[in-house]
């Protein structure tokens, strides 16, 4: 594997109890923070910290956090929950589309009304399509994937996959997105990868695009 793989989890939690000691680590910031990014998980969380460095922005200095909330059902509980999130500080979000109603559900107990599409994007809060994998793929391209995947020592690994009876002769993203999914840790750590590569095409996803762009 290439040694700049484990890089990728710097500073990230671990294991069986990776989320909710994430969560805790970023509401122990949150009282002192301009923005709060509410994120369904993890590889969320990197991959938007990766977008910020590559735009040169450094998001503790300027005291925005990312906050994974385990889950995009948990959203509604961190929208309405008593203290910092609800004193003032600016709150954005990500999620992707099959948990957008979740989202929406969850914008419309915190203001009383519910938002269409653009009534969320108007409140920071972007929805992914699929997912957030689905776009990261579709902005860096198949060809350039799999050269991430050989750098890293997975290219053999996807083969096997792509060679399954299961999986033999999907589409390319299809067989990329169940790839990056079945490993422990495999969707954690190409998150930024996938950031860094798709930044390089000037391609960044529009969702994480406009979130950083509204925080």
């Amino acid at each position: 594997m290439d040694v700049t793989a484990g890089r990728q989890l710097d500073g990230h939690a671990g294991g069986p109890d990776a989320t909710p000691v994430a969560t805790a680590r970023a509401l122990a910031k949150v009282g002192d923070a301009a923005a709060v990014v509410l994120v369904e998980g993890i590889s969320d969380q990197i991959a938007l910290e990766a977008a910020a460095v590559c735009r040169g922005r450094d998001l503790e200095a300027e005291r925005i956090v990312i906050l994974p909330i385990g889950g995009a059902h948990a959203i509604g509980r961190f929208l309405t929950m008593p203290g910092p999130l609800s004193a003032g500080v600016r709150i954005a979000g990500l999620c992707d589309l099959r948990e957008e109603e979740l989202f929406r559900r969850g914008v419309a107990a915190r203001t009383g009304a519910t938002p269409t599409r653009a009534d969320m994007e108007n409140l920071g809060f972007h929805v992914c399509v699929d997912d957030l994998e689905d776009e990261l793929l579709r902005a860096v391209g198949t060809a350039r994937v799999e050269s991430l995947f050989d750098a890293q020592g997975d290219l053999g690994s996807f083969r096997s996959l792509q060679s399954q009876p299961a999986w033999r002769g999907r589409q390319p993203e299809a067989q990329m997105r169940r790839f990056l999914g079945s490993g422990a840790r495999r969707k954690l750590r190409y998150a930024r990868l996938l950031v860094e590569a798709a930044v390089e095409r000037g391609a960044l996803p529009r969702p994480l695009d406009a979130l950083l762009t509204a925080v």
